[in-house]
């Protein structure tokens, strides 16, 4: 087992963006809108985590290389009365791909709005029949010489 050797190809700018959903209980995205969860708000630490994650994924991914980001932007979006939607811009330039960065932001930031409204989540028995986290994917890969081009 190894990692990909890399050494010979050339730096190129790259670009990589995700997305994924969440599924919650329409009373908790209620909570969300009010600025009523008491851990705080869900929708700007999922941001944060979100772009720690991508810049520690090399730290995460076993085998996956750690390679100088030079843009990670999140948008975290309430999109009706049951879903959030996560989606990651990556950019680099370097010899390999940001596709595992955005989708580990992505999946970091969902992990994070769980984990900040599990209390609001649960049923009686301390079970989640509802909350689901979903579809999560590469939209979009970009590998060019130039940015110009």
């Amino acid at each position: 087992m190894s990692m990909v050797d890399i050494t010979a190809k050339p730096e190129v700018y790259r670009e990589a963006k995700a997305i994924g959903h969440i599924q919650l209980r329409k009373e908790t995205i209620e909570l969300i809108k009010k600025g009523k969860v008491s851990k705080g708000d869900p929708l700007y630490t999922a941001k944060i985590a979100g772009i720690l994650a991508a810049k520690n994924t090399s730290s995460l991914i076993p085998l996956c290389h750690p390679i100088p980001l030079s843009n990670v932007n999140l948008n975290v979006e309430i999109v009706n009365d049951s879903i959030i939607t996560v989606e990651a811009d990556v950019k680099t330039k370097a010899q390999t791909g940001v596709e595992m960065e955005a989708l580990t932001a992505v999946t970091t930031a969902l992990l994070t709005i769980w984990d900040m409204v599990k209390q609001y989540e649960k049923d009686r028995d301390g079970q989640y029949p509802y909350t689901c986290i979903k579809d999560i994917r590469v939209t979009r890969k970009v590998k060019r010489p130039q940015l110009n081009e």
